[in-house]
């Protein structure tokens, strides 16, 4: 026995249930695409982000027992050496020639060798470009001037604008010392709530200013000296460079520590 066959809708109807089925598909696929398919709007950093990125870029490093390793955040032997070399040479070269321009074209040199060795070893080049751009700064300065004590003034200049950012921070209770030490010592920015800690990081980025208000008492006074003053302002500006920082780094991280916890009897 044959069964009856199922009557077949028309041709037509097939095709416009196919037609609504496919755009009922494609407005649902519209609809999807819809708020979840744009892209997130970036979020703004906070402040503790920013501070921690801060500390991270001043190149700050903590030891395996939490204190910090100022000798590795001074840049370590190869850093103190970058900072140190290119204004040794100068003076040296100055001294034995009297010749501007070869006591310059000398410290720029120096200042790009370091560059190439630290290329050569594949690190970060920030720390030698910076160098390179301040020798090159100071090489025209003295070279535009004549007078090689020129040398040494974009420094001066370097250190009022910390001295002046270092002292805003603190009127504005965010002292400089609490930014690159709070997450040194996994503080984060939790320190801020505590009065007593904020003085302690007040006190700490008041020693810092000291130190670089300290360079320009005893060198802005050499510079004025002229030619006779060169001698002891280059000294001057290698001691009270980066051994004089790695002190007062070290001393107000000492002054900023927090208070052991108290202890049951």
């Amino acid at each position: 026995m044959t069964l009856p066959e199922k009557p077949q809708p028309p041709a037509g109807e097939n095709s416009a249930r196919e037609s609504s089925a496919g755009e009922n598909s494609a407005g649902a696929g519209w609809a999807g695409e819809g708020p979840a398919a744009r892209p997130a709007a970036p979020a703004q950093p906070t402040v503790a982000q920013l501070a921690e990125g801060y500390a991270a870029k001043a190149g700050l490093h903590r030891t395996s027992n939490g204190n910090i390793d100022v000798l590795k955040s001074a840049g370590g032997i190869q850093g103190i050496a970058e900072s140190i070399l290119p204004g040794l040479v100068f003076l040296i070269a100055f001294t034995v020639t009297r010749g501007l321009p070869l006591a310059l074209v000398a410290s720029l040199a120096v200042a790009a060798a370091f560059t190439v060795v630290r290329l050569v070893q594949r690190k970060p080049l920030t720390q030698a470009l910076a160098g390179i751009a301040g020798v090159g700064l100071s090489a025209w300065l003295a070279n535009s001037t004549g007078k090689a004590e020129d040398f040494y003034v974009p420094g001066f200049f370097t250190n009022i604008a910390y001295i002046v950012a270092m002292a805003i921070s603190i009127a504005v209770r965010w002292p400089f010392a609490g930014l690159i030490f709070g997450f040194i010592r996994n503080e984060g920015l939790d320190w801020r709530k505590n009065p007593a800690r904020v003085k302690a990081y007040r006190i700490g980025t008041w020693v810092i200013i000291s130190v670089l208000a300290l360079r320009l008492l005893v060198q802005v006074p050499l510079y004025f000296m002229g030619e006779p003053g060169f001698a002891a302002l280059a000294t001057t500006r290698l001691l009270m460079g980066a051994p004089l920082y790695i002190l007062g780094i070290w001393v107000a991280w000492l002054l900023t520590r927090p208070a052991p916890a108290a202890t049951g009897s």
